[in-house]
């Protein structure tokens, strides 16, 4: 099992407060992940603030470019892998797109893995673009294809419904020559994209069960395409974190914490039809040995990476506590994959 912290790109007012980390402490983070442990940092990818947390903020949250920030990330580190959960592809033209995440990719000698889907939160996409409409399903997977071709032909050109370009040399390529490509969300669209089209699937917030299931939806389908998945498809879980000497103690925290009202948030996007009145069950919470139950569980679900972990905290300091207590407690037993 790997595990992977979620890096605070653009978390304030969604999974933690106003204010929480300023530009130096978004980058110690990433060191201190490095330093614990933890196999990845995954940084998620918003452009203006929603409607919700403009409501319960006063002061507007900092959401940093994710590109930009794993960059400066890649240079003060050494071994971690540095992602996107999730790159929102609606945001960029696949060509800008292709042309930043191998930059990256390059400069942190392929450690670049990208996350991609359609975006939580329609309401940024149309903040940007307030007279146009797109199905986010088509553009995602016409998207995807567009910048798998980027990646990999000398001159790329593609023509859909939503996505077009003619004649484009975009180099560099990715430093191996394959940049990894996980298909973000919960949804049937995005199980279908992981099936057919990428290297692993990047739910958040899912069951031992709905994982199971969701795995095996996703090999039906990938065999039904004449497509065998490969060896190392990565399935990279998005939970948040909570652990504490009781599990009373645990579950306060988390059900106090802003994650928990983030999460709440998601109930008719991400989380749709996924029993939100039980979020305990669906994430890290509990004592040090239920915890590493629950991963021990995951593991034998199919997941590999337990990915962007979320920590149930106020304040960067107790992040970074609540890091080296879980690289501790629950890494360390459960056998960490560098």
């Amino acid at each position: 099992m790997r595990f992977g912290l979620g890096v605070p790109t653009g978390t304030e007012g969604l999974m933690y407060t106003v204010p929480y980390a300023d530009i130096d402490q978004a980058v110690e983070l990433a060191r201190a992940a490095e330093r614990l442990g933890f196999d990845s940092i995954w940084g998620n990818d918003h452009v203006t603030t929603q409607r919700y947390v403009r409501a319960d903020f006063d002061q507007p949250p900092r959401y940093y470019d994710v590109f930009a920030y794993l960059s400066y990330v890649a240079a003060v580190t050494h071994r971690i892998r540095l992602g996107t959960a999730i790159m929102v592809l609606p945001f960029r033209h696949p060509v800008v797109a292709a042309k930043q995440a191998a930059t990256l990719d390059q400069l942190s000698h392929g450690r670049a893995v990208l996350g991609v889907g359609i975006g939580a939160y329609r309401e940024e996409f149309e903040a940007m673009h307030p007279a146009t409409k797109i199905h986010r399903g088509q553009h995602a997977e016409e998207a995807i294809l567009a910048l798998q071709r980027l990646f990999t032909e000398r001159s790329a050109s593609f023509h859909g419904k939503w996505v077009a370009f003619e004649d484009v040399e975009s180099y560099p390529k990715p430093f191996r020559g394959h940049l990894p490509m996980l298909s973000g969300g919960n949804s049937p669209g995005s199980r279908s994209r992981a099936a057919r089209l990428a290297d692993g699937w990047l739910p958040a917030c899912l069951s031992v069960g709905e994982v199971r299931s969701g795995l095996r939806l996703i090999r039906d389908e990938a065999e039904q395409h004449g497509r065998e998945l490969p060896g190392n498809f990565e399935v990279a879980l998005q939970v948040g974190v909570s652990v504490a000497a009781t599990r009373e103690q645990a579950r306060r925290r988390f059900e106090s914490s802003q994650i928990f009202r983030h999460l709440l948030s998601l109930s008719k996007t991400t989380l749709k039809d996924q029993g939100v009145e039980d979020l305990v069950s669906r994430n890290l919470i509990g004592t040090p040995q239920d915890v590493a139950e629950q991963v021990e569980a995951y593991r034998e679900a199919g997941v590999t990476t337990m990915a962007a972990l979320l920590f149930a905290a106020d304040s960067v300091e107790e992040t970074i506590d609540a890091m080296a207590q879980f690289s501790e407690d629950v890494m360390a037993p459960a056998g960490v994959v560098s």
